[in-house]
């Protein structure tokens, strides 16, 4: 039997970059390279593409783009001459996770794993998911949307709404950004006109919301037509909140599967999932993130991750492997899946 041409990308320009890097190794360390004949294509922050043959760690630690020895120019030349069968491109955030990549390779007829043009682009923009799942009566925090231009040309009226609206504490968020980059909690007004600077750096359009007293739930979906969901994962910051230092850096963090919720909360969170992933015709996979009010239990959609991560410490493979699947199992279905979406 032939062995299946799968090209594993990462890096990128977004400013999750190193977090590629390291979901990226941690895929190619897991994965049953038997089965594969595997090209690693990598992209530098500047956005130039090589094909690297070198050492899994050097990937991890950025010393790849030095290894002269094993980088070969122009590594998209395996997707422009289609030497590849299906593509698993590992990136997360802008130009990996926002549909940009998935519109490439579906110009080339190259199976993508994970959600196509379409579901990653509204999923990757907090704003319009937030849009399309009212439509829908999913429950969000309440929130108000700021827009760069008419914030530059007055915030006045903006913070007024936010603290007529919202109040504080609340949330600011970059629209379009992932592992809680550009985000910071706003106990006043000061700190609101902070986060607001802040996060235009990062994003023209920023989301600001009602914080909630929540537990962070979060949830693993894997399918195409029929997707399932594993037992849910909760976070357990050493921080306020789940930022990027608490995700990435402090170990003081913790994350706990299953989650600390009845098995019926459980059940109710994971169906809800599988809507919400059917809604944005989400395809391959996605962690869909949730928080549970302390006092009500009331659940709230947080987000969901495309392209959640893939490292040694991230919840959407060990949500798998706490349900049965394990690491080198999830990723032959995520490529199987890949291959069926694109044939369907």
């Amino acid at each position: 039997m032939m062995k299946k041409r799968l090209a594993i990308i990462f890096g990128g320009k977004s400013t999750e970059h190193k977090v590629s890097r390291t979901s990226a190794t941690s895929v190619l360390k897991n994965i049953n390279s038997e089965k594969y004949d595997i090209s690693v294509l990598g992209i530098t922050e500047d956005g130039v593409w090589y094909e690297y043959k070198g050492n899994y760690d050097m990937i991890e630690s950025g010393d790849w783009e030095k290894d002269s020895v094993n980088l070969i120019p122009d590594g998209q030349n395996k997707i422009f001459k289609q030497e590849i069968d299906v593509a698993f491109p590992v990136m997360h955030g802008l130009y990996g996770e926002d549909g940009t990549i998935q519109g490439m390779l579906k110009l080339f007829g190259i199976p993508c794993v994970a959600p196509g043009v379409m579901s990653s682009a509204i999923c990757m923009d907090k704003v319009y998911t937030k849009y399309i799942l009212e439509r829908f009566s999913i429950r969000q925090a309440d929130y108000v949307v700021v827009n760069a231009h008419e914030y530059r040309e007055g915030r006045e009226p903006f913070i007024s709404l936010i603290e007529k609206k919202l109040g504080y504490p609340a949330f600011v968020k970059p629209s379009n950004s992932g592992s809680s980059v550009g985000i910071t909690k706003a106990h006043d007004r000061a700190e609101l006109i902070e986060g607001l600077e802040n996060a235009l750096k990062y994003d023209r359009k920023i989301l600001v919301e009602k914080a909630i007293n929540a537990r962070e739930i979060e949830v693993a979906v894997l399918g195409n037509d029929y997707p399932q969901a594993a037992v849910p994962g909760e976070i357990m910051p050493s921080k306020e909140f789940y930022d990027y230092e608490a995700k990435y850096i402090d170990p003081e963090s913790r994350l706990l599967i299953p989650a600390a919720i009845s098995g019926e909360k459980q059940e109710e969170i994971k169906n809800l999932a599988i809507s919400i992933y059917k809604i944005l015709d989400c395809a391959g996979m996605s962690r869909v993130d949730f928080l549970v009010d302390k006092d009500t239990e009331e659940v709230y959609l947080n987000e969901v991750n495309t392209i959640p991560g893939f490292t040694s410490i991230s919840m959407y493979p060990k949500m798998w492997q706490a349900s049965g699947k394990s690491y080198p199992e999830l990723i032959d279905n995520l490529i199987e899946l890949a291959v069926e979406r694109n044939n369907s």
